[in-house]
């Protein structure tokens, strides 16, 4: 097979301005909910892009946890390759892609911590392996093999019992957009792309772009 022949047409949804809502938010809530109730496999995973100081751009996946007209917010190692990342640099971007119902959203902006009081609430709503595993993983560190994680994991759920604190180097970012594109695939590759860009009133201007 060779993966240049490899094709799709996309036919299932269109993306019109008139039955788009005004606001991205409620349109990226609207696209969200059918994803969850379509079932599409973890249709709250999302990759999340950041540059550092080298300029070279990397990209990873995580999981959407909250957002509202704040921002989008998702948790994680602020010692981690992204935290170091957002550190020198606040400006990320987000991609949702819905396979089966044929749909990308892209999502820019500038990011910042969430308060000590969101990370602490939501830390322990946790499962209490994962609350553990936030302690054992030094992540994005170099480790002699998995022993090393099965080690820390081990002796914080000694230490910690039931009730392991949030560490402090872990808590949640909140991208704050000022730049959304929701994408809907069409057929003969003449897709659906609309763009919504904040303006200093607090407004959104919402523009077609050609796919």
């Amino acid at each position: 097979m060779n993966i240049a022949d490899l094709r799709k047409s996309y036919e299932k949804a269109e993306l019109s301005e008139s039955a788009s809502h005004a606001d991205p938010l409620q349109q990226f809530a609207r696209w969200l909910t059918e994803a969850i109730s379509s079932e599409v496999p973890e249709p709250n995973a999302m990759t999340v892009a950041t540059v550092g100081a080298d300029l070279r751009p990397t990209t990873r996946v995580v999981l959407i946890k909250g957002y509202d007209e704040r921002g989008i917010v998702w948790y994680t190692n602020y010692n981690s390759q992204k935290g170091q990342q957002l550190a020198g640099n606040p400006y990320a971007a987000l991609q949702f892609h819905w396979v089966e119902l044929e749909r990308v959203v892209r999502i820019e902006g500038v990011v910042e911590k969430v308060s000590d009081e969101e990370s602490d609430a939501y830390f322990h709503s946790r499962p209490l392996d994962s609350r553990i595993g936030a302690w054992a993983s030094p992540q994005s560190e170099v480790i002699d093999s998995r022993t090393v994680l099965v080690t820390n994991a081990a002796r914080y759920g000694a230490q910690f019992l039931l009730n392991p604190p949030r560490p402090p180097h872990w808590g949640g970012y909140r991208l704050k957009p000022d730049n959304w594109q929701f994408w809907q695939g069409r057929k003969s590759r003449l897709h659906d792309r609309l763009r919504y860009t904040l303006q200093a009133d607090g407004g959104w201007v919402r523009e077609r772009l050609a796919p």
